[in-house]
């Protein structure tokens, strides 16, 4: 039996990189543990000062098939390339023709430098566009491709 796990980010600013996330995923609000209706009843039940609200944010999967992902507030910055880093899959694989790829991976890219990412560097393989590096809003890199 596999053993539950989340993917945190260690940030500044949990929920603008929590919304960045959710605009790159398609992931939604993680709803507030059992026995809570919302997460103010947690965070009041548990006496957490309400300058710590925004300390943390938590994302999942809507079909319930991705890991969850959680942000937390930390007070030193980003200071080197990421050793792990996500890949948005949106290309549908290079058995897929290069114009159809190219147009879903550009945009993708459009959308999340709406959302607040920015655009590292872009690889073509063999002369068509195969993945665009970025960064989300902290400087986290990942892939769209």
């Amino acid at each position: 039996m596999a053993t539950p796990w989340t993917l945190t980010f260690d940030c500044a600013d949990p929920p603008r990189m929590a919304s960045f996330w959710k605009v790159a995923l398609g992931y939604v609000e993680a709803p507030p543990p059992e026995g809570f209706d919302t997460w103010e009843q947690w965070l009041t039940h548990f006496k957490v000062p309400d300058e710590e609200w925004d300390d943390g944010a938590a994302l999942t999967d809507p079909d319930g098939v991705g890991p969850n992902i959680s942000f937390l507030k930390v007070p030193e910055a980003k200071v080197a390339k990421n050793r792990l880093h996500i890949d948005v899959q949106v290309a549908g694989g290079r058995h897929q023709p290069w114009d159809l790829r190219e147009r879903r991976i550009r945009d993708t890219v459009e959308r999340l430098v709406t959302a607040g990412g920015s655009v590292l560097t872009e690889h073509e393989f063999e002369g068509p566009l195969d993945h665009v590096v970025m960064a989300d809003p902290e400087g986290n890199e990942f892939c769209v491709v």
